[in-house]
């Protein structure tokens, strides 16, 4: 069985990581989306509501499993026995700092690849970051992210306009 990796921080997890990962899903028996740990962000949502919403977003998604990791990706990637790591690109600023994280990665682990999708066109500009920014103002949400992660958000936001 081939048991590939999507890592992220999925804060909050939008259209566009949901792409990613159903079209990874394709390519493998198994795909982990690694809820993964990162010191230099400060999240929106805990780590169990992140949880909560993948799992509740991706219910109906076969052969996906969501889990949280603190290690390093490598050290996930060998303890999940993955043969795989699934990145998204959107831009060619993704490409640069994804092409260094590649290098480091095979180095570190070699018998893993690196798997990248590019964005769909309709998901090329889109980010975590800027639909925080769309919930905060008050922005309509509704083609960006799904309707688990539109309540949650607008709720962090107080803008309860379900």
């Amino acid at each position: 069985m081939k048991t590939a990796i999507y890592p992220g921080s999925f804060d909050p997890v939008t259209n566009g990581h949901l792409d990613v990962i159903k079209r990874a899903g394709s390519l493998f028996d198994h795909l982990i989306v690694g809820i993964a740990y990162n010191s230099n962000k400060q999240t929106l949502f805990s780590i169990e509501e992140r949880l909560n919403l993948l799992k509740e977003t991706l219910k109906d998604v076969p052969h996906v499993e969501v889990i949280y990791f603190s290690t390093l990706l490598v050290d996930f990637v060998r303890e999940r026995k993955a043969c795989a790591i699934i990145r998204g690109l959107r831009a060619m600023s993704d490409y640069d700092y994804e092409c260094a994280m590649y290098q480091v990665n095979i180095e570190m682990c070699p018998e893993v690849e690196t798997v990248f999708l590019l964005a769909s066109s309709e998901y090329s500009f889109l980010s975590s970051t800027i639909v925080k920014e769309f919930a905060r103002h008050g922005k309509s949400l509704d083609k960006y992210i799904p309707k688990q992660v539109r309540r949650a958000l607008l709720n962090k936001f107080q803008n309860v306009k379900q």
